[in-house]
């Protein structure tokens, strides 16, 4: 399938909206207005100001203008309650983004060529593949585990591009993206193999893949390189998700440097219609913390 096809089918489309499923009467009464960015909330970044169970959430997150959601560790959950969160978003024609395939953020798992490691990375991104069906979603968010300082970086980059490359084997015949974030080495996460764009571009461009993208979270990315909006734009034909959050602190847009009404205004100038993850704490405890952080996303929200 040509790349630009497949991107345009996966990614900007998004998942498919259910036919003659009508929206709950309380929900449409209460809509405050959908957002024109689509903002994906994760569960209880709102805690305080919504409900405490996960279908209600997105209900409440329906009213408030969301039109997406996702959940990070969403295949730690019971397989009915990913089934009663699918539900709810399709009910609803909202869109339903990444969740976490693999994840590791001490073992030497892309990397390294340890084949118990590997196999097991694998048996995780088959798994991912029935869960992505359950929630209707073409999005995986896969972490690229820890680098290995005792071996040469071009064996580690050849060892990550391999496994890579069987990922795509495994997701492309189901029309599945696999996108990769690049975590800073200057805060939070110190030992993790994948730390900057160009190294993610890199791998995505040596795996030639359309089931293997980029995930640019804006936090991480200025954290460790900055240049947000030249780097995005370098890297714009790999990047498939987005995710925010606001420096130093890693709260929500506004309460930081970032300059976000711009940033969300570049990337709708670009074309970019699809996921914008909510991928951070909030600066305030409490109801008033979600509310100021409900406030920032009305606020930055493209005009």
């Amino acid at each position: 399938m040509q790349r630009r096809l497949f991107a345009k089918h996966t990614l900007f489309a998004g998942a498919a909206v259910l036919g003659g499923v009508s929206v709950p009467k309380a929900v449409v009464t209460k809509n405050a207005g959908s957002f024109k960015t689509k903002f994906s909330p994760e569960f209880n970044i709102f805690k305080g100001l919504c409900p405490t169970d996960p279908v209600d959430q997105i209900k409440w997150g329906y009213e408030q203008g969301f039109r997406a959601w996702e959940n990070t560790m969403l295949k730690n959950r019971p397989v009915a309650e990913q089934e009663q969160i699918s539900k709810a978003v399709q009910q609803l024609g909202m869109e339903f983004g990444q969740f976490v395939g693999t994840l590791t953020f001490k073992d030497v798992t892309f990397a390294g060529r340890d084949a118990g490691l590997r196999d097991g990375v694998l048996a995780d991104v088959r798994a991912s593949v029935e869960i992505a069906k359950r929630m209707n979603t073409k999005v995986i968010h896969n972490v690229l585990g820890a680098a290995d300082p005792r071996l040469p970086w071009d064996f580690q980059t050849a060892n990550a591009i391999d496994l890579l490359k069987r990922i795509a084997d495994i997701y492309e015949p189901h029309g599945i993206v696999m996108v990769m974030e690049s975590m800073n080495h200057r805060v939070d996460h110190p030992n993790m193999f994948l730390h900057t764009i160009p190294q993610a571009y890199a791998l995505a461009k040596a795996v030639g893949r359309p089931s293997v993208k980029v995930l640019f979270d804006f936090y991480h990315v200025q954290v460790q390189e900055g240049h947000l909006l030249a780097t995005l734009d370098y890297a714009w034909d790999e990047i498939a998700y987005i995710q925010v959050g606001d420096t130093p602190n890693r709260k929500e847009p506004t309460s930081g440097e970032i300059n976000y009404p711009n940033v969300l205004k570049h990337l709708y100038n670009k074309g970019y219609r699809g996921f914008v993850g909510m991928e951070h704490g909030l600066s305030k405890p409490g109801k008033d913390g979600a509310e100021a952080a409900l406030k920032a996303y009305r606020t930055i929200d493209v005009q």
